[in-house]
């Protein structure tokens, strides 16, 4: 199920399942993926009793930057 994570730089859409009291694996994509290229993997993460946090990154999905002028970057330690 699609969430919403607001943060005071972006409003992050982010496919969260498991149980919400689980250890928390956050699986990021990269380009020219989206957050669909884990669909076959979230559900065995959430059989082994894992949460799953799948956000959609800059370019895919609902997630928008709240300000025109914030930085953009791609890169994996930007996004950490």
């Amino acid at each position: 199920m699609t969430q919403r994570v607001l943060t005071s730089e972006l409003d992050i859409a982010c496919d969260i399942s498991g149980p919400p009291d689980a250890p928390t694996a956050v699986l990021l994509h990269g380009f020219p993926y989206d957050q669909h290229c884990y669909d076959a993997v979230v559900p065995l993460l959430n059989a082994a009793g894992l949460r799953t946090v799948v956000p959609c990154l800059r370019g895919h999905g609902g997630t928008r930057f709240l300000s025109p002028d914030t930085p953009r970057a791609g890169q994996q330690a930007a996004i950490g």
